[in-house]
């Protein structure tokens, strides 16, 4: 049996822009470093505490004072995004097809409980979902396959079996690592990023497309 596993942000909503322009004013303008959009926007991946250690170095903060500074990070993001929050077109409808299909889905992110909550809470589309998995139910990030792997095992799936959905290369990367194909949705990245990947087997900007609609059989 199939199964789909769902990265959350710039895969579902395209929110991906106000992440990265919340990450600049905390990294610029609260901790006094100097980082351009295009110095930020290719480490918007893994955990939160990884990208501010791949920002400043593995001593600058302590482990709590990252969780803090992430914490501080994700409400503005959320009070900034929450006008905006809406799932990309057609991926309602494909969500509805496939539950009433009985195709099992998860959320496979690097986000962490509160901004997963946030989404599927405020969007009202929780019960679409059988398994979550969170930056909180793993030990390695993207492009480990830890997250994807694990998603498809309280799935009940065979990772052959499942299609992840994904925007940025180290998540399609991941699912490339745990055997498993890939759909980009092009929110973030050019499909040109993912040229090192044999995995992807479609691009597209949102759900309604004729592809996406054959997933469903």
């Amino acid at each position: 049996m199939k199964a789909f596993i769902f990265d959350l942000n710039g895969t579902m909503i395209n929110d991906m822009t106000y992440h990265t322009k919340a990450w600049q004013n905390l990294l610029n303008n609260e901790l006094g470093g100097s980082f351009s959009w295009d110095e930020v926007k290719p480490q918007m991946y893994g955990k939160n505490p990884e990208v501010l250690v791949r920002m400043f170095g593995p001593d600058r903060f302590t482990l709590e004072e990252m969780n803090q500074l992430s914490l501080e990070k994700e409400k503005k993001y959320q009070q900034e995004f929450l006008p905006h929050l809406e799932l990309l077109p057609g991926l309602h409808d494909f969500l509805e097809n496939a539950y009433q299909q009985g195709i099992p889905m998860a959320i496979g992110s690097a986000a962490i409980p509160f901004n997963i909550d946030f989404v599927l809470d405020n969007l009202n589309i929780r019960h679409y979902f059988t398994a979550i998995v969170s930056a909180d139910d793993v030990v390695l990030s993207k492009p480990h396959p830890e997250t994807f792997l694990k998603a498809a095992q309280l799935l009940n799936a065979d990772p052959a079996n499942c299609i992840v959905f994904e925007d940025v290369p180290k998540g399609a990367e991941a699912a490339s690592n745990a055997g498993m194909k890939a759909v980009v949705i092009t929110t973030t990245h050019e499909p040109a990023e993912f040229a090192y990947l044999q995995n992807v087997i479609h691009f597209t900007n949102n759900y309604g497309d004729d592809f996406i609609k054959g997933l469903l059989g």
